[in-house]
């Protein structure tokens, strides 16, 4: 989860584009590439997504200064058909290849009922749920996932094998229900007295979380050309790891959108009325809805940046001599 730093002052989210833009202009990524990119990581701050916003910039503009990602990456098809589509990121990071392929497969979707894409040869794609939140502003249901080079060896956890796992879906409505997730996020580094206590007390969590990050890896990684050994991996740059599936459904052809939206608006007001989670405030919500509240509301008060966040980006900014907000 996400939480509001406690010490985080406004930023307005104009200030930050303008420093993610000039660091990622500084490690050579040119000038249309530098602004998606600096739009698509300051939604995500926007949102509270601050795991995935713009303190990225960070990572990602040394690994283009350093020669691990391709910072003039030429995304490039494939294959493509009706229905599907398989883009190459030609080694840079994953948003180029992955923000292509949704919007490509809006029309797809409309015109078959059911498109998939799947990206390859790329870096971080992001936060799953900017491209499924393409589909669902299109009146269209998404569903995405990313794989990555796994480094297996005897020994290691179990969880070593369902690698980064993450994964959206997106249904439309207003606001749009978005699940945006890592399926063993909470698991990360956990040691062997943690799993016990999970395997005693939550062993359906535990088993869960490993299952679907299992099937990310398949699906948004193997799919997409990510072999399993990284002995077996060709790659001119070496952080280009990782790949992406993309599912997008339209519901028009099972269903009337307007009977959906009746449902969804119903469902956002019934929750509503519910008695939420322990320790998670006074509101029940559905999932996407707080995103959708903060996006709205920080695009006028500021993005509120915690220390960490801004050590960070001021480290980076000092390393590429770019001055920061604040």
């Amino acid at each position: 989860m996400n939480r509001l730093p406690p010490d985080g002052i406004p930023i307005p989210a104009p200030a930050l584009r303008d420093l993610v833009r000039a660091l990622a202009g500084g490690a050579g990524l040119p000038e249309g590439q530098a602004e998606l990119l600096a739009e698509l990581l300051v939604r995500n701050d926007l949102r509270g997504v601050f795991s995935h916003g713009s303190r990225q910039i960070a990572a990602y503009a040394r690994l283009m200064r350093d020669g691990k990602l391709n910072p003039r990456p030429q995304v490039s098809v494939v294959d493509e058909s009706m229905a599907t589509l398989l883009l190459d990121g030609d080694g840079g990071l994953g948003y180029f290849p992955s923000w292509q392929a949704a919007h490509a497969l809006v029309d797809k979707a409309r015109a078959a009922g059911v498109a998939a894409g799947v990206t390859r040869h790329h870096g971080h794609f992001g936060a799953a749920g900017l491209y499924t939140r393409v589909a669902a502003a299109a009146g269209l249901i998404g569903y995405d996932t990313s794989g990555v080079q796994l480094k297996l060896a005897p020994g290691q956890p179990l969880l070593a094998a369902a690698g980064g796992s993450p994964m959206s879906f997106a249904v439309p409505a207003e606001p749009p229900l978005v699940l945006d997730f890592g399926a063993i996020h909470d698991l990360y580094n956990a040691d062997e007295e943690r799993l016990a206590y999970m395997m005693e007390h939550l062993p359906s969590t535990l088993m869960r979380s490993f299952g679907l990050g299992t099937l990310c890896q398949v699906l948004g990684g193997f799919l997409a050309g990510v072999p399993l050994e990284e002995s077996r991996a060709v790659r001119r740059y070496p952080g280009a790891n990782q790949g992406a599936l993309f599912v997008f459904i339209d519901p028009a052809r099972f269903i009337d959108p307007q009977v959906l939206t009746h449902e969804m608006d119903a469902y956002h007001r019934i929750v509503a009325q519910l008695k939420p989670f322990p320790g998670t405030g006074d509101r029940a919500t559905l999932p996407g809805r707080l995103e959708w509240e903060r996006e709205r509301q920080w695009a006028e008060t500021g993005v509120p940046v915690g220390s960490r966040h801004r050590e960070e980006l001021s480290q980076v900014a000092s390393e590429f001599g770019v001055p920061v907000p604040w």
